[in-house]
């Protein structure tokens, strides 16, 4: 501290990024220091590698995935709307509708992930000899999220550049296989890691997710018009919590609110592509690692998600044509669990 004057001044100088968020990853990394490799896994192999820089002033070049079909974004502008949980549901109600389907799902959340609690999943991912990270599975899902390379405690306390570099990461190098659809759980906002998703991979539909509130509703429709301007479709908006279901008499009981959704669908020229409760079972199993749609398939709010997966894959070019739901298939709890 130096005085000065009447003032107190206080200096602080960043000499480098690192904060060693990694540990339990920490025989891996080499050199996370730097924001070129964050997670310090090295290159990934030319197959798996995006597109050359763009130049000054220029957009990036989009670059599919190796071996990603489709890409969904679920997303939401606003944080605590239940997008996570909409998500992971999604991902596995798509294999529920369409057995066949290969699915991945892809936490993009670096400063809060929470993929790894939800999809029942510990440890860390195993490199290859690709230098490609093997994605976590379970319920038959590929999983793959920043929770699997720090521990539950720990912060991540990284500048906009560093994110940006974990996230290509996590989108390129890693050993997806071949995938129909890969969901990818977006961070609430519209910043950074949005646009850089949008801009940098080819993007086929976002799913917008918010509550009835009017709030939720004001930063839902900033969601949608940040789609359009980076010329993602935006498949529909998904009112989560529309009612609270009674445990113990069934009545339904809109405690956010009703109508703001269908409002807003209209105003902004979407469908409700999903109308989900607030519900204590989809609570307590998502807490124990057991999404509804693999605990409870038969439920109605397992259902609720299916209609979700139905609709969504009705506005994928690829499916619109010849897409056969089979509601009667269900994802059995703890498959391809590693």
């Amino acid at each position: 501290m130096q005085r000065v004057g009447n003032l107190t001044r206080m200096a602080a100088v960043l000499r480098q990024h690192s904060c060693a968020p990694l540990s339990r990853w920490q025989p891996l990394v080499k050199h996370m220091s730097t924001h070129e490799d964050p997670l310090g896994i090295g290159q990934a192999p030319p197959s798996h590698r995006g597109p050359p820089p763009a130049g000054k002033g220029k957009v990036p070049r989009k670059w599919p995935i190796f071996g990603v079909k489709q890409i969904i974004l679920v997303s939401s502008a606003k944080g605590g709307v239940g997008k996570s949980t909409t998500a992971v549901n999604l991902a596995l109600a798509l294999r529920a509708v369409k057995p066949s389907m290969a699915v991945g799902l892809l936490d993009a959340d670096v400063y809060g992930p929470s993929l790894p609690k939800l999809m029942n999943l510990s440890g860390q991912p195993n490199i290859n000899d690709r230098n490609l990270m093997i994605p976590l599975v379970n319920y038959g899902i590929k999983c793959m999220s920043m929770g699997f390379l720090v521990d539950e405690a720990d912060p991540i306390v990284w500048r906009g550049l560093m994110v940006m570099s974990a996230i290509q990461k996590l989108l390129r190098q890693v050993a997806w296989g071949d995938l129909d659809v890969l969901v990818i759980d977006m961070p609430p906002g519209t910043g950074d890691t949005q646009l850089s998703i949008a801009q940098q991979v080819p993007v086929d539909g976002a799913v917008i997710v918010s509550t009835p509130q009017d709030l939720a509703l004001l930063d839902a429709r900033r969601g949608v018009n940040m789609f359009r301007k980076v010329d993602i479709p935006v498949l529909g908006i998904v009112q989560n919590m529309s009612h609270f279901l009674c445990p113990n008499c069934g009545h339904a009981s809109s405690i956010f609110g009703s109508g703001g959704a269908q409002d807003l669908a209209d105003e902004v020229g979407v469908d409700i592509i999903g109308d989900l409760p607030l519900d204590m079972d989809i609570r307590t199993l998502s807490d124990e690692g057991k999404p509804i749609v693999v605990a409870q398939p038969e439920s109605k709010q397992a259902e609720s998600y299916r209609v979700l997966a139905q609709n969504v894959l009705s506005r994928l070019p690829e499916y619109v044509d010849r897409f056969a739901p089979d509601t009667h298939a269900h994802t059995r709890e703890g498959e391809g669990k590693q």
